[in-house]
């Protein structure tokens, strides 16, 4: 007795396990990747190339130090009478007031009347908590943030996180290097962006955390070991 042939395809095989793992992490790969690139192209899109005079004044002025030309341009917004007093956030330990004097010597009356010096500040997180404890001993309700242009985006976020009850106004200092050339020709303006935006990525991460109430790094571990919050001082103190 003749049996039929089967005229059925043969099914296809199952791709082997180890080879689904790895188009599983290829793909994912793929869009950690595609999304991070996407995150980088918004991350320069909030970046200003010219510097625009803010859009209203504020009842005080914060500069972080850090970049060439941020605490000139503060002083010029307040002898503009952007604010009513300045804070210099971030300023060395062992730099006193007539350092900046030296630098400044247009300003010696601002100086003297309307600048207070911080020197716990050791990174933007503290910055923003220097910021908060100076503001409200003040009573202040709104600052012009200063600070450079790549700086700018992660300032704001940890400001904004420590102070939400104040109204942050940016003032993105632009430097010569920047508007000299265009960042994608220098190498080491891209791997300062990109590290930049690494940062950036970190703190908005850590905020959206704190906001569910999962606070991975307490603010207390921003401040050195054994030393106790300092007021910021007057510039003519010092």
């Amino acid at each position: 007795m003749n049996v039929p042939p089967d005229d059925r395809s043969p099914e296809p095989q199952a791709a082997p396990p180890r080879g689904r793992l790895r188009a599983a992490v290829v793909a994912a790969l793929a869009i950690v990747f595609v999304g991070a690139a996407a995150g980088f192209v918004a991350f320069l899109a909030q970046l200003r190339g010219v510097e625009t005079q803010p859009a209203r004044n504020a009842d005080g002025i914060v500069v972080l130090t850090g970049g060439s030309s941020r605490v000139s341009d503060a002083m010029e917004l307040l002898a503009g009478g952007y604010g009513k007093r300045l804070l210099i956030s971030g300023v060395h330990p062992t730099n006193a007031a007539s350092d900046i004097s030296r630098s400044l010597p247009d300003n010696q009356s601002l100086l003297g009347c309307c600048v207070d010096l911080d020197r716990s500040a050791i990174n933007t997180r503290s910055n923003a908590a220097e910021t908060r404890r100076w503001a409200r001993e003040r009573g202040f309700k709104s600052l012009i943030v200063v600070t450079s242009n790549y700086h700018m985006p992660r300032a704001i976020a940890e400001m904004s996180h420590a102070m939400p009850d104040i109204t942050l106004i940016p003032f993105a200092v632009v430097g010569d290097k920047w508007r000299d050339e265009p960042w994608w020709t220098s190498g080491a303006t891209f791997r300062l962006l990109l590290s930049e935006y690494a940062k950036y990525v970190a703190v908005e991460l850590r905020v959206r955390l704190a906001g569910l109430g999962i606070d991975l790094v307490p603010e207390l571990a921003d401040q050195p070991t054994g030393s106790p919050p300092q007021r910021p001082a007057t510039a003519q103190a010092n």
